[in-house]
């Protein structure tokens, strides 16, 4: 007799670990959000240029680049465990090394403290979405890698709080005269230093702590049996892994899909306050229509979990894609608030993107190959590093074609989408031939 039990999410045995892998979800979303105002913070305060203080940005996406594969290759050798641990430790390093960078006061120090802290947040990603998608049923892998990143947003949201309510108001160096001009510009050097020194400490306190919570998350994952997951089998040589690689279509047109996506995604975040300051809206208000994109962003990861049970995840992916579409067009097309509303639409949109994009790339990825397919696509995350600079430049501009050039840039995020969604397409179709 045919079984036609649906297999589970999760299955009891696996739900420790669950819980344990996906809680490293939230922990890389709270370094993310938290470190994006630091590059204005830290451009006032060491009185840098726009262009060194973006550095910040340069020093975390490039600690991405350089240990995605490097992270796959220690998995190969050890397990996702020990790469787990590794990645917790190497956060840890990174987030202490704040304390002596605030107290020696160099902005290069904090560029390297950085770069090691993604260190560690290369390993964390490059083992745990693999290693979600292990913990079960191969049916239910892609729905189970969903739920676990709709945690994701949680850390993010987190980020975002501790530097706009705790971090970025008690910042001395940011207190503006009547003008809005800010005052610490025209300070004496003694003066600047009392405050700098203030500053710094504001700046490295929320990392010191994540840190400490980090090294607690390390001690209970060290301390707990996890299911072995390390690829049985003879793996073969590196060159033979990408080729397999290579020949795979779903996986290769994945990873450029990947890489699209997260570009689109931090052009949507990082713009929405020179959207709403466009219309007039102040920059703490318009903080709040972030606030509100990240909230439907996470509210929609466990809607889009739920549709899974019934919709193709190929499917469901090609309808949000063209969903992206439309609200980039509405952002570009209508100046005022409905425009505004159109980009934080956006996000609800977004929310299953790149958890089914790895999903579906690394779906028929042979399993002595997952953890180097992996690295690769978590190296695509530095797309969010090359676009938004271009969508910068476009800003610059003031106008284009009589309307407001902020407008326009958005069809920069929108080309992506439409890359997002014809691969979804290309995805679904090469499944239903099958």
């Amino acid at each position: 007799m045919e079984n036609n039990t649906k297999p589970k999410l999760i299955e009891k045995k696996y739900l420790l670990p669950f819980i344990l892998i996906t809680s490293l979800f939230a922990l890389w979303g709270f370094a993310n959000d938290i470190t994006n105002p630091m590059v204005a913070a830290f451009q006032t305060l060491m009185e840098l240029p726009a262009s060194e203080a973006a550095l910040v940005q340069f020093a975390f996406y490039g600690g991405y680049a350089t240990m995605a594969v490097p992270a796959a290759l220690f998995i190969r050798k050890y397990s996702y465990k020990s790469a787990i641990m590794l990645g917790l430790a190497l956060y840890a390093v990174g987030a202490f090394l704040f304390i002596p960078a605030a107290n020696y006061q160099m902005f290069s120090f904090f560029c390297v403290s950085l770069y090691i802290l993604t260190f560690g947040l290369a390993f964390l990603e490059t083992t745990a979405n693999p290693m979600i998608m292990s913990l079960g049923d191969k049916k239910t892998a892609t729905r189970r890698l969903n739920l676990a990143q709709a945690f994701n947003p949680l850390g993010s949201l987190s980020g975002m709080a501790v530097a706009s309510l705790i971090v970025l108001p008690s910042l001395i160096s940011d207190k503006r005269d009547a003008a809005g001009e800010v005052i610490f510009h025209g300070l004496s050097e003694a003066e600047k230093a009392n405050i700098r020194m203030h500053d710094l400490v504001v700046i490295r306190d929320p990392y010191v702590a994540i840190g400490l919570l980090v090294v607690l998350v390390l001690i209970v994952i060290g301390l707990t049996k996890m299911p072995k997951t390390k690829g049985q089998g003879e793996r073969g040589p590196l060159k033979d892994t990408f080729a397999r690689l290579w020949k795979n279509r779903p996986y290769r047109e994945g990873v450029v899909a990947q890489m699209f996506y997260v570009a689109a995604q931090i052009m949507v975040w990082t713009f929405i306050i020179q959207y709403a300051d466009n219309l007039g809206i102040d920059k703490a208000t318009a903080q709040n229509y972030n606030i509100v994109a990240m909230v439907m962003f996470l509210c929609s990861r466990f809607v889009t979990t739920y549709l899974m049970r019934y919709i193709d995840s190929r499917k469901l992916l090609m309808i949000f894609g063209v969903g992206a579409v439309l609200a980039s067009l509405g952002t570009i097309l209508i100046v005022g608030k409905l425009g505004l509303y159109c980009l934080v639409a956006i996000s609800f949109f977004m929310s299953l993107m790149f958890p089914t994009i790895y999903g579906i790339a690394l779906e028929n990825v042979e399993k002595r190959d997952t953890e180097l397919g992996a690295s690769f696509l978590v190296m695509a995350i530095v797309g969010g590093a090359i676009m938004p600079p271009l969508q910068g430049m476009v800003i610059d501009l003031g106008t284009v074609a009589g309307m407001p050039a902020v407008n326009v840039s958005y069809a920069l995020p929108m080309i992506c989408f439409i890359i997002v969604a014809i691969y979804a397409y290309r995805s679904y179709k090469l499944q239903l031939t099958k």
